[in-house]
């Protein structure tokens, strides 16, 4: 694989055609923009040439952001002269080792992995006469490290509509639910858009199930969505989870994740009895 190591305008670098992966002004990137400021980019960006001049970032799109937040105007970057199928690849798996990744960016990257594989088993590798292994959702799943299932779950999510993808997104629609959701048609689901405006309200798995069963029946209309959405939902089980990078630092470094765990909820518990305090001082 040919590959050299070059200084490059940030102008010259351009985006992955239909990247999946959002690049956000977050407190990560604030971190990378301090860290480029006081050290530069440690790690080449990786990149390959443009046929209409320039080249085309394969990882490295939130240095290259970092580094125009930081006033730089080139960062170092690896050049590698690889075909559209291979950049995809490498584009994906590179980026899939992030923390914070929504499920909508998952869904695209790994239909996007999945379809470039599929294209590689139809030709032979550039540097072997043995032809490339076709593409399988077990080796899609094996190299994510997660199961079958789950990854035809998430190349489902690319059937929702955007508002919906949205909601899950956002975690106001479940995984499971959002599944079903994605076999309505694009009709039907502007129907439950309008029904989760009107009603403040998304649907449970089981209200997904039964949309999806009548959608199958030809009897989906939005009557038949307000009916199940208008339905009380039964209460669901749910864990909050705190990120541990966040709370860590309010702790001693001897402290274990359960002895957290219960200080948090002491310090709620006080919480609470100072809160009915100021209400009882209030009347």
């Amino acid at each position: 694989m040919k590959e050299t190591i070059k200084d490059i305008p940030l102008g010259e670098l351009h985006p992955f055609p239909d990247h999946p992966f959002g690049v956000r002004d977050d407190e990560s990137m604030e971190q990378t923009v301090e860290s480029i400021r006081e050290y530069g980019v440690l790690v080449p960006a990786i990149a390959r040439p443009r046929e209409d001049g320039g080249y085309e970032i394969i990882a490295g799109h939130r240095r290259k952001h970092a580094c125009e937040l930081a006033g730089l105007t080139t960062m170092p970057v690896i050049v590698r002269d690889i075909d559209r199928n291979t950049a995809t690849i490498m584009m994906v798996d590179s980026n899939l080792q992030r923390e914070n990744i929504l499920p909508s960016e998952r869904a695209k990257a790994y239909k996007m992995k999945l379809d470039a594989i599929k294209r590689q088993g139809k030709r032979h590798d550039l540097t072997s006469t043995q032809p490339v292994q076709k593409l399988s959702v077990e080796q899609v799943a094996e190299e994510a490290g997660t199961s079958r299932e789950q990854i035809r779950r998430y190349i489902r999510l690319n059937e929702l509509e955007p508002e919906l993808m949205q909601l899950v997104d956002e975690g106001k629609i479940g995984m499971t639910p959002a599944v079903e959701i994605s076999y309505l048609k694009p009709e039907e689901q502007k129907l439950l858009i309008e029904t989760i405006d009107s009603e403040q309200a998304t649907p449970s798995f089981s209200q997904a199930q039964r949309m999806r069963r009548l959608s199958q029946e030809g009897k989906l209309n939005d009557d038949a969505v307000l009916d199940i959405m208008m339905e009380q939902k039964k209460p669901e089980n749910w864990d909050l989870k705190l990120p541990m990078d966040k709370i860590r630092k309010y702790f001693p470094r001897s402290y274990t994740p359960q002895r957290m765990e219960e200080t948090i909820i002491k310090l709620l518990e006080m919480w609470m009895k100072q809160q009915k305090k100021k209400r009882d001082q209030q009347r």
